[in-house]
């Protein structure tokens, strides 16, 4: 231990869960810093255990801690414990790998998640002792950057990020180390940031915030204009065509403490191609790229042995979409042998794909319950959001998971999206009620929990002009729908904040103007705003109040084809055209089959890689359906909003 390690151990014993910032764990590198090293310091906005998981972060800090030319080290939020305490001391925010200062790295790189997160990263620069507003940093500070899915619209951290990476990050990292390299060998602390930051602008998949301009008419924004002519008017995000050549994390970290997610994660593809309008992360990783399954058995066969690991989750958007994946995984549960039996967890299982081989393949796992996602109670409601699962399709899943031992089953659900009906919503206690039947021919007491989340329009999905519901009209959805299961034995229901709704709802479509609110909540204690016990609306209110901001025009009102978005400077390889068709096919209540297995609907994702879709299967799934249903197994956790349940203890 070393750098600020002796001014942080006396503090330990007075916080709770001491051992989030101590570091040490199995798989842990050992940076060796030096001058002629670009430095990254990789954070996660939130507290320990949910973001030592993050795969995203792991993968870079391998990558990066290989290069000749860099060391990468991970911090974390500190809980507001131990933060009254750094601040106290005068400590400033530290790596947990060395206990070096967050300021002495290069580039502070966050992985964002979650848009309640975003006054977490403003605490963690300021904590770092670094301004948080980029114009106010000299050479001298570390560039801030960040990356993950909600940097597909940056517009309300632009202020405060000095870069921003769109896409894959395996590659780019590299030519951000170079660049940032350069700048350090000729000097960086006796010069400005504007040529770094010139130079990073031209990395493909890089977009620098300050060098482009909102403009506006009255309320409205009509134009996003580059400041230099030497970056580029649109910024694409960066795609890695083959996953094979990216076989990490090698080593993955084993904690000393409880996390989420603790358990051996090797990823089998990327992107997905079903289609759900709703969902982001569907429609920006495409196009899907598989990892070959002989690298999958040998990074799972691996990972078991470094990490003493019992269980593994092979991961995706649709782990059931990956070709063979019955095949594999009974290889997984074979190669155990005669030794301690292995835990294959899918945490994204499509209800249609959920059938008695599968289950039969899962039969040794723990049963904590599966959890589908159907998302919608009708099949008229599923055809609008494009997530083909009919009520047989669910039905075989639940009878699937009962008759092989599952004595619990979550269903996951939406409400306030497009064109819901009253009906729709009643749909879902009609779901759950008859899952709960198909339970009793099997076990006592099934149990189904009902979990509904509120809908929030994401940028570079068809449902991006949708005008978000109201924090009135989704609880009444949702109190709609506890009085229709109110005497359902064995049913409950769980929801999400629809008050956390809204303000998810501003950041995720808001533009620049909305960066003066991340900060005013800030500076008025709003940190930590994805936990139950943390959040306040009324700090977001009072702050766009301040700023002369309407949340309604932010969240509930539908835009036009014509308006300029927030994110319209930026790409994620889909075709503005093709998002608007099928806007339009969703307000007509069609659905579209999974591309892969009809003529290209020219999304745009594809062109430029020389593939169509890099599958190993060439023919669709049995029975025709389309859905994409999830079994999260023990894995899911809300991504928005939590509370002390939700971490271990």
């Amino acid at each position: 231990m070393n750098g600020l390690w002796p001014q942080i151990e006396p503090l330990l014993s007075r916080v709770s869960k001491p051992a989030r910032y101590i570091g040490m764990e199995g798989g842990a590198q050992q940076p060796q810093h030096a001058p002629d090293k670009v430095a990254w310091l990789l954070a996660y906005p939130d507290t320990y255990e949910i973001g030592l998981p993050n795969q995203g972060l792991q993968i870079l800090y391998e990558i990066l801690n290989e290069r000749p030319d860099a060391v990468a080290e991970r911090t974390y939020a500190p809980w507001h414990d131990l933060e009254e305490l750094l601040r106290e001391h005068g400590i400033p925010l530290f790596s947990v790998d060395t206990h070096r200062s967050a300021a002495d790295f290069d580039i502070f790189g966050f992985n964002l998640s979650a848009e309640l997160t975003y006054t977490n990263l403003l605490n963690m620069v300021d904590l770092a002792g670094v301004p948080v507003r980029a114009a106010d940093r000299t050479a001298s500070h570390p560039l801030i950057a960040a990356g993950g899915h909600c940097t597909y619209n940056p517009e309300p951290l632009a202020d405060f990020l000095d870069l921003v990476v769109l896409g894959d990050g395996e590659e780019v990292v590299a030519e951000i180390t170079e660049v940032v390299g350069g700048w350090k060998a000729d000097g960086r602390r006796l010069g400005d940031r504007t040529g770094v930051l010139r130079a990073l602008a031209q990395v493909e998949g890089v977009y620098v915030p300050s060098m482009y301009r909102p403009v506006y008419s009255g309320v409205d924004l009509v134009g996003i204009e580059t400041c230099s002519r030497e970056v580029p008017e649109l910024v694409e995000k960066r795609t890695i065509a083959d996953l094979a050549d990216f076989p990490y994390p090698k080593q993955q970290l084993v904690p000393l403490t409880e996390v989420v997610h603790d358990r051996l994660n090797v990823e089998v593809f990327r992107g997905c191609t079903r289609g759900c309008r709703f969902c982001q992360a569907g429609m920006i990783t495409r196009p899907v790229r598989e990892r070959p399954a002989e690298q999958v058995r040998s990074m799972v066969a691996d990972g078991l042995r470094r990490t003493g690991y019992d269980e593994v989750s092979l991961t995706s958007l649709s782990t059931a979409d990956y070709s063979g994946i019955e095949a594999l995984v009974t290889d997984i549960v074979d190669a155990a042998g005669d030794g301690p039996s292995i835990t294959v967890a899918l945490p994204s299982l499509r209800v249609d794909a959920f059938g008695v081989g599968i289950a039969t393949q899962l039969q040794h796992a723990r049963r904590a319950g599966l959890t589908f996602a159907p998302e919608a109670g009708t099949w008229r409601m599923r055809q609008v959001i494009n997530k083909l699962i009919r009520e047989e399709d669910l039905y075989s899943a639940v009878e699937a998971a009962f008759s092989n031992g599952w004595r619990r089953v979550k269903l996951y659900f939406l409400t306030g999206l497009p064109t819901e009906t009253d009906e729709d919503t009643l749909g879902i206690a009609e779901l759950a009620r008859n899952c709960v039947e198909i339970g009793r021919a099997h076990t006592r007491n099934p149990s189904v929990t009902v979990s509904v989340g509120g809908f929030v329009p994401k940028p570079f999905t068809p449902f991006q002009w949708f005008g978000q519901n109201t924090v009135e009209e989704l609880q009444r959805k949702i109190n709609l729908l506890r009085d229709a299961t109110r005497r359902m034995h064995g049913v409950q229901v769980k929801w999400h904040d629809p008050k956390a709704t809204q303000v998810e709802g501003i950041m995720s479509r808001g533009d620049r103007r909305v960066g003066a609110v991340i900060e005013t909540v800030w500076r008025n204690g709003g940190t930590f705003q994805e936990w139950n016990e943390r959040f306040d609306l009324s700090l977001w209110l009072d702050a766009m109040a301040e700023h002369g901001l309407d949340p309604d025009w932010y969240t509930h009102r539908h835009r036009t084809e014509t308006e300029v978005l927030p994110w319209d400077h930026l790409s994620a390889g889909l075709h503005k055209d093709f998002l608007w068709q099928d806007w339009r096919d969703a307000l007509a209540e069609v659905g579209l089959p999974d591309c892969r297995w009809t003529p290209c609907y020219d999304c745009g994702a594809c062109t430029g890689y020389s593939i169509e879709h890099i599958v190993a299967s060439a023919t669709p799934p049995a029975g025709g359906s389309q859905g994409t249903g999830q079994d999260l197994s023990s894995t899911w956790v809300p991504v928005s909003i939590r509370s002390a349940e939700d971490v271990p203890v």
